[in-house]
């Protein structure tokens, strides 16, 4: 009998395991015939641009990297604007000539690097766009200091060109580019104070090449450091992202190593999204948050000031880990954390399912609270009308009214609003009719399904802040009074 059981049970176990493999194989196979289904992949998703700054390139200077940029767009023009002739051609194709999204038909083509020298200036600021962006994510925050202050707007590799890219670039490569204009800033400003606002992944850049010389105990490179959005933490997800590539280079699927193939219609902005891109942003952030857990508390205090704008919903990034992995590990009295809360509506409010700030509330509660924080929420003394609730030392120490109100419909703010202003001529809300391109902003229709190039989801989430004079007001105050 106990060689009967015993048998049984091995046969049992046999089979159970067996059957998990079986069943795991059968989702890898599902898994890689969904991904490997979708849109067929066009040039600018294969094509590669030997033009492109690496760490390795040998540049040591930005002048050259700028040189490099040009070398690098007049092969974009070769390799894509001039070669390929699309089959069905597409008014709203970023890569075709023309179109109303050929990014060389505005005054300005905000894919490449731009400086604003002021020989005036007591002070410059080095911004920084974020993942799958170009220059023009932070080309209105950088008008807004193009008077009083020496300006560069950094093209980060893999970006502005096309999709492709990203499928090729390192962190170490980003941030040697960010190291690069940083100098360059540094020689120019002969001893001012230099700046960095960060959005998205260029926060997580501009951090990471902050913290490794506090590490090494040299000095800080800014004087403070204003963060948008920034990439301090991602879905534990994103971990997995490096796998889907592999299995994608053992089976030689190509269409594996992309997240997303959409059709490129943002001028600005790539619409695909490659799956190292993820994982870029993933090593970089594990690595920020690996150097401030290992700082001494000495080492510490010298983090220049830091003042974060986040919204509380964001799908991106993850706004929790903007307190769990960077502002609980800050020193005391010198940082400020702006918080948009979501609209609290009555209508809205019965609609929530998952509010976001449960989580925030319980890491306020449980975690150092050593800076202030400026929470923007709903005035439900005046309808539609948002308040500036402070809080220093996890106490409420004001609460301001503001003339400042959620746009009808308007649910939330989104991880790409914040940099944008409402009169954005491409994601803004108001037709502009003198200006011949897209406009993003106004593509939001109401239908039936499946008519647009243009994802719903993408039609839906917000792309301009209604509180974008807020934010300029809070960076002003924080950068200018302290650069005299």
């Amino acid at each position: 009998m106990k060689a009967i059981v015993i048998g049984s049970t091995k046969h049992a176990l046999f089979f159970a395991i067996y059957g998990f493999i079986g069943s795991v194989i059968a989702l890898l196979v599902a898994i890689v015939w969904l991904l490997n289904a979708r849109a067929e992949l066009d040039p600018w998703h294969t094509t590669h641009l030997t033009q492109e700054f690496h760490q390795q390139s040998g540049i040591n200077t930005f002048t050259e990297y700028l040189t490099l940029e040009d070398k690098l767009f007049a092969e974009l023009d070769s390799k894509i604007y001039q070669q390929y002739i699309p089959e069905i051609p597409s008014v709203i194709n970023r890569y075709e000539s023309g179109s109303l999204s050929d990014p060389n038909i505005w005054d300005i083509n905000w894919n490449r690097s731009f400086e604003w020298q002021n020989e005036q200036a007591e002070f410059g600021v080095l911004f920084i766009h974020g993942m799958s962006d170009s220059p023009y994510a932070i080309s209105h925050l950088a008008k807004e200091f193009k008077q009083s202050a020496h300006v560069l707007g950094l093209r980060l590799p893999g970006h502005g060109t096309i999709p492709a890219g990203l499928a090729e670039i390192t962190w170490p490569d980003l941030v040697s580019a960010v190291a690069l204009a940083t100098s360059h800033m540094k020689a120019k400003l002969n001893g001012k104070p230099l700046y960095v606002v960060g959005f998205s992944t260029g926060a997580a850049l501009a951090l990471n090449l902050e913290l490794e010389r506090i590490a090494s105990n040299k000095s800080a490179d800014y004087q403070g450091m204003v963060f948008i959005s920034p990439a301090i933490g991602l879905a534990p997800i994103a971990a997995g992202a490096k796998w889907q590539a592999l299995l994608g280079n053992v089976l030689g699927y190509e269409k594996l190593f992309w997240n997303s193939i959409s059709v490129e219609y943002d001028p600005f902005k790539y619409t695909s999204f490659a799956v190292n891109a993820g994982d870029v942003v993933y090593q970089l952030a594990q690595r920020n948050l690996d150097i401030v857990q290992l700082l001494t508390q000495e080492q510490k205090q010298h983090i220049p000031p830091v003042l974060t704008f986040q919204s509380i919903a964001d799908d991106t990034v993850s706004s929790a880990a903007v307190i769990q992995n960077l502002y609980q590990y800050l020193p005391e009295n010198k940082h400020r954390l702006v918080v948009f809360d979501i609209n609290r509506n009555p209508n809205n409010h019965q609609l929530i399912t998952n509010d976001p700030l449960n989580e925030m509330a319980s890491l306020w509660a449980d975690l150092p609270m050593n800076y202030q924080l400026n929470m923007i929420e709903n005035d439900h003394e005046r309808d539609h009308y948002v308040q500036e609730r402070i809080f220093v030392g996890g106490e409420v120490k004001a609460e301001n009214g503001m003339p400042l109100t959620w746009p009808l419909g308007v649910y939330s703010l989104s991880h790409v609003a914040l940099p944008i202003p409402e009169l954005d001529p491409l994601y803004g809300p108001h037709y502009q009719k003198q200006n011949p391109h897209i406009q993003i902003g106004q593509a939001i229709f109401k239908g039936e399904r499946g008519l647009f190039g243009i994802p719903a989801a993408e039609m839906l989430r917000q792309k301009w802040n209604p509180f974008y004079p807020y934010m300029i007001e809070q960076m002003e105050q924080f950068i200018k009074p302290s650069a005299q």
